[in-house]
């Protein structure tokens, strides 16, 4: 006859939710425990049982659930407990993550105006403004007739005419005044005959690339001018601010062209504008001490000591001298006023002479069978 075996369920406890079962076996079922093999005979009293068979009567219910199993099947139900375990715990959701904290906008910092401690007016620099300037009253450089102060000229509404004067400045970086003047004037053809900031807005990235394309980092200035006019437009009200710190809050508008342009748009004088000519005319001139390593240090330098009502004019005047006369490789020096004593980086450049001379190789070769052959080699100088 078969042994049938019925589960017993009990709460797991390691999780409330989780059931588990045992097996036991018909032969608990008894209310009674088999009796020990280990019992004693005693022939008068009768046989006595061990100490051990009255701990193992015990109530039915209780010896029912401690009823060991047989070794082999413990396992096997162990095994499947474990199983069955596993499949009823419900798995829990990830724990949810931190959000990441989003950092606030950096606040642009000032732009600084002076200098704690300023710096020294450079001896005899009156007779050498005074020189420079006499000599760009006989110079027309290409700053004068091409330079940011013009693209506003061919404007006729007051914002666009700052506006314009702010794109020639976004443009001017790095690149040259004639190109720079070419491409404002072929971007104003390109968004309708009028470069405001609505027109800018409303052209195709593409046709604005194609427009300034010969400009130094055209795609990042391309980039630049519309996120410019984009923020013109929500927070300015479209028209160019009149402040340092507003326009170099504007996307590719550094201190240089701020102050530029609010001279040359709006006739506030705040400082210098300060570029690669004004910087190395400068330094040569020998008005820093020590030189100087940036255009930003160059301007705090001279808006310390020099006058103010020369801030607007110095760098259309430097600019044009630069461009000209004190160029970046083989100035002019010998066309230089400043050379007698007043540039200590003056050069002396020797005069080229206007003769022309030239040599004449005439080589013959004389052969002498004792020696071998020798040649002789002479030289003819002409001038014409």
């Amino acid at each position: 006859m078969k042994r049938s075996a019925s589960l017993l369920s009990h709460t797991s406890p390691f999780h409330s939710s989780v059931i588990l079962y045992e097996a036991a076996e018909d032969l608990v079922k008894t209310t009674t425990v088999r009796r020990s093999k280990r019992l004693k005979p005693d022939p008068a009293n009768g046989p006595v049982e061990d100490e051990n068979v009255d701990a193992l009567r015990i109530a039915p219910e209780a010896a029912t659930l401690s009823t060991p199993t047989p070794k082999r099947k413990r396992a096997r139900v162990v095994k499947s407990l474990k199983v069955e375990e596993e499949r009823t715990v419900p798995l829990l959701p990830p724990p949810p993550r931190a959000k990441a904290k989003v950092a606030s906008p950096r606040k642009p910092k000032p732009i600084p105006t002076a200098l704690e401690i300023p710096h020294p007016a450079p001896s005899e620099w009156k007779e050498t403004y005074n020189a420079i300037k006499r000599m760009r009253s006989h110079i027309v450089a290409p700053v004068d007739t091409m330079g940011c102060d013009q693209a506003q000229l061919r404007e006729t509404d007051p914002k666009n005419q700052r506006f314009s004067t702010l794109v020639s400045l976004m443009l001017s970086s790095q690149t040259k005044d004639e190109v720079t003047d070419a491409a404002v004037a072929k971007l104003r053809e390109a968004v309708g005959g009028t470069l405001s900031v609505d027109a800018l807005l409303h052209a195709d990235e593409s046709a604005v690339s194609e427009a300034i394309c010969k400009v130094g980092f055209w795609r990042r200035k391309t980039q630049y001018i519309r996120q410019a006019a984009k923020k013109l437009h929500d927070e300015f009200d479209g028209d160019v601010p009149k402040t340092v710190d507003e326009l170099c809050s504007l996307p590719g508008v550094g201190p240089k062209m701020a102050f530029l342009a609010l001279q040359v748009a709006w006739k506030i004088n705040v400082g210098i504008g300060v570029d690669v000519h004004v910087h190395r005319i400068t330094n040569r001139l020998g008005w820093h001490k020590p030189p100087t390593r940036t255009p930003e240090e160059t301007r705090l330098n001279l808006q310390s000591w020099l006058p103010v009502e020369l801030h607007p004019e110095i760098n259309h005047l430097l600019v044009g001298f630069g461009q000209v006369v004190c160029l970046p490789v083989g100035p002019k020096c010998d066309q230089c006023e400043l050379s007698d004593g007043l540039c200590p980086s003056a050069r002396a450049v020797a005069k080229a002479s206007t003769s022309k001379s030239r040599s004449k190789k005439v080589v013959s070769a004389l052969e002498s069978p004792s020696a071998g052959p020798k040649i002789k080699v002479e030289l003819e100088e002409e001038s014409k």
